[in-house]
């Protein structure tokens, strides 16, 4: 049986990625940071799920974690590995925690490298681990990885990062025959969206955003009532992994067209579209 990885499991996309996975046959590896998590996905994916419990941003867990998978694989390469796990930090660039704006890069950024650096010998990315079949790697990106939004900025940034980072890593891994796949999501209704209604904002009560943000609010809100069902993600990380030629992004979204537009009218065309719908327009 083919093994796959796959970080952030608990709930939502890194959820739907097992369950898609594991009924096509093949065995996941999903890391959760709770125990809880784990018992939970274990009683419901049976024998198809092995949990590995672990921070991404620990590098001394996540390398404890590909021993455990390397332990399990024996002489079996891993067929890929999926980088889902996340968070998003909202709030306007000019107000939000400096340690918060880090914490983005650091789980978004930072900790899939981590990963990535972590698990890639099983792939057959290393000298000594060379396979005939090399698995791939999928990162999990956004449509936010390619437009950027008011509020979302630590959040885009991090896409954007992590964007320029998958396409490095696609080159450099020529070498070894791993490729490396981008997933870009639109609205999922996963508990991101959900918990954007308890996001405290009244910190920025005192500044010119708070109406904006209100209205920011109630959007990702809705978001999470019309996104599509985190299954579809599933469905394209399978694509990503077992396509005969997989393309190097695909993007998953229930507004093809919203999307489209954001990134081809002109830019100030853009600007002045989301300033209208958000208010934040210059005032007299």
């Amino acid at each position: 049986m083919k093994s796959v990885v796959v970080t952030g499991v608990s709930t939502g996309i890194g959820w739907g990625c097992v369950k898609v996975l594991a009924a096509r046959g093949l065995h996941v590896f999903g890391s959760v940071r709770r125990q809880a998590d784990a018992d939970r996905l274990s009683a419901e994916f049976g024998s198809s799920f092995t949990p590995l419990i672990f921070d991404v941003t620990d590098p001394a867990a996540v390398s404890a974690a590909a021993r455990q998978v390397q332990e399990k694989l024996g002489a079996t390469p891993l067929f890929g590995l999926v980088n889902n796990a996340g968070i998003a930090n909202p709030g306007p660039l000019l107000h939000i925690d400096i340690d918060a704006f880090r914490q983005q890069l650091e789980v978004n950024v930072t900790a899939q490298v981590i990963v990535t650096q972590a698990f890639a010998p099983l792939l057959g990315a290393a000298p000594d681990h060379r396979t005939t079949t090399p698995g791939r790697v999928v990162m999990m990106s956004s449509v936010g990885g390619r437009v950027a939004m008011p509020f979302l900025g630590p959040y885009n940034a991090s896409k954007f990062a992590l964007e320029a980072v998958s396409e490095s890593l696609r080159r450099e891994l020529m070498i070894y025959g791993v490729d490396v796949i981008v997933i870009a999501p639109g609205a999922i209704a996963t508990p991101i969206w959900d918990k954007a209604d308890a996001i405290d904002v009244t910190r920025y009560a005192n500044t010119p955003y708070a109406k904006s943000l209100d209205r920011v609010k109630s959007y990702m809100t809705s978001m999470g009532k019309t996104g599509l069902p985190p299954e579809k993600i599933g469905e394209a990380v399978h694509t990503a992994l077992t396509a005969a030629s997989p393309r190097t992004r695909y993007t998953i979204t229930p507004q093809p067209l919203t999307d489209w537009m954001s990134r081809h009218l002109p830019s100030r065309t853009v600007d002045k579209t989301i300033a209208k719908q958000l208010g934040l327009m210059r005032q007299p």
